[in-house]
């Protein structure tokens, strides 16, 4: 026996079939060459990092056990906040549970009727939603357009505005120009908020494209970083003015009425900012793998962790990543709609901690895959 949810289900199944957009979720194998996931500088199994963790669960326990503004809140959530603020050379740190409860807090916290957003054409999907529950007016700018962020700032209405970008884009792996935005949001009232989260531990020797950029600290610039990629962990994080840091205390709702972040993520987290303070080599190993992988594919080289090479189908893009789990090695797979363009790439992450000749085996077998198969970039830029 069916009722209607089962036949809407269906229904929606079969169109994602029929445009080749399935997703399932995998088991990996422990053996495989990680070239797919967002651990970028090999954090999660460093053995400092691993140890901060474990100390702390046997410390505090395997779970916060409240909110924040209940018992949740801990000494090493304290702990994690000041390094986070010594890393990214910002005045004041909020951790949430993660980066998407981090960008939805913020957004929903600062946003009202009176509050234009301008948001990037290419913001990650954390950000689109909070822009939504805002209950603010969204424009989208084109992205990477200081000049069209401008006009839109010129022309808007409200009283108050926000520009919403990322620092590094995961998809292509190209910049933001954060000076020149945050030029215009100083020149026309608006403030700009800038997602770290592929920016942390690969820009600035890993202190975040933003401190590369002489933006820390900076009155009209607040971040928003994820402790799930460089740092090996998991949550989030806003980071402002200490004002902001108080009303988002108040105000967000992902804060207010979430668990607070468990204590081994935390402790984790923490150890990784100051491994990154002290090792920022690290960041240029990163880099160096970025080439390695962009030079054997015949691609442009992404100054980021995300190198991507683009496949001329989702259902050709997806058998070829199956085809390469099923040789041991790890890659993404990025398919409408999670692509802004609408191009099917694979997904290599340039990771700190994969050695040179495992890296350049495991891309031999990239390059056979891809010639058996017929998936060769099709020439668009990644």
């Amino acid at each position: 026996m069916t009722g209607p949810l089962d036949s809407w289900l269906h229904e929606k199944a079969s169109a994602r079939a029929d445009l080749g957009l399935r997703r399932r979720t995998v088991a990996i194998r422990e053996n495989s060459v990680d070239l797919a996931s967002n651990d970028y500088l090999g954090l999660s199994r460093d053995p400092r990092v691993v140890a901060a963790a474990a100390e702390a669960l046997h410390r505090y326990g395997a779970g916060s056990r409240a909110s924040r503004l209940v018992t949740g809140t801990l000494s090493v959530h304290a702990d994690l906040e000041r390094a986070l603020c010594d890393l990214t050379g910002q005045p004041a740190a909020l951790v949430f549970s993660s980066g998407y409860a981090a960008n939805t807090g913020l957004l929903t916290a600062l946003g009202d009727a009176d509050t234009l957003i301008v948001s990037d054409q290419h913001v990650h999907a954390s950000l689109v939603d909070g822009a939504r529950l805002s209950r603010s007016p969204v424009v989208i700018s084109e992205h990477n357009n200081v000049e069209h962020v401008e006009q839109l700032l010129k022309e808007r209405t409200q009283t108050r505005a926000i520009v919403v970008v990322e620092s590094i884009y995961s998809v292509l792996g190209d910049h933001a120009p954060l000076k020149e935005l945050a030029a215009a949001c100083e020149l026309h009232g608006a403030l700009l908020v800038v997602d770290e989260a592929h920016g942390i531990g690969v820009a600035g020797r890993g202190r975040g494209l933003a401190h590369q950029e002489g933006l820390a600290g900076h009155p009209n610039v607040v971040l928003t970083v994820t402790l799930s990629k460089s740092l090996g962990a998991q949550g989030g994080a806003v980071l402002g003015p200490e004002l902001l840091r108080d009303h988002l205390v108040n105000v967000a709702r992902p804060f207010i009425f979430d668990t607070a972040l468990a204590p081994a993520s935390a402790a984790a987290a923490a150890e990784a900012c100051r491994i990154i303070l002290r090792e920022p080599d690290l960041a240029e190993r990163l880099h160096e793998n970025g080439r390695v992988i962009a030079e054997a594919l015949g691609i442009k080289h992404a100054i980021a962790a995300v190198q991507s090479v683009p496949i001329e189908s989702p259902e050709l893009a997806l058998r070829t990543a199956e085809a390469l789990r099923d040789r041991g090695i790890l890659v993404g797979c990025f398919r409408p709609p999670s692509v802004p363009d609408g191009v099917s790439r694979l997904r290599l992450t340039a990771r700190a901690n994969v050695e040179l000749q495992e890296l350049m085996d495991a891309l031999r077998e990239v390059q056979d895959v891809l010639a058996d198969l017929g998936a060769r970039p099709t020439g668009v830029a990644a």
